[in-house]
């Protein structure tokens, strides 16, 4: 089985590669679509300075949705994308999958976000 390295909370991790060879009854709906939806989301060495200093903690369905709204942006062109979420912003590289700073709400009260060509609102 192929392995990929993913990073969830700045730690990389091996995933098996997801392919109908290696999809068995035993992994539950959630597992597979984890693996599928969560392959290629990266984190910037500063956004995971970001989520430790803030004690910003994402879980999975988090995760899931910021990988739909990277999807998103890259079906509208979007080359680099400010992700709102709740109480949290996103700045990502959308042709990467890579998340390159993260914010809370207090930190968003008069910010200006440059360097971003579209916004996803989630």
């Amino acid at each position: 089985m192929k392995m990929n390295k993913i990073m969830i909370h700045g730690i990389k991790t091996a995933t098996p590669k997801i392919s109908s060879k290696n999809i068995s009854q035993s992994k539950s709906f959630a597992e597979v679509i984890d693996h599928i939806t969560l392959k290629d989301i990266k984190f910037s060495k500063h956004a995971i300075q970001r989520l430790e200093a803030r004690k910003i903690k994402l879980d999975k369905k988090e995760l899931i949705k910021i990988n739909q709204a990277l999807n998103k942006a890259d079906q509208k062109g979007i080359k680099e994308t400010l992700i709102l979420m709740n109480n949290k912003a996103f700045v990502a590289s959308v042709k990467n999958k890579t998340i390159i700073t993260v914010a809370l709400d207090e930190n968003l009260k008069e910010n200006v976000f440059t360097n971003i060509d579209g916004a996803v609102i989630i």
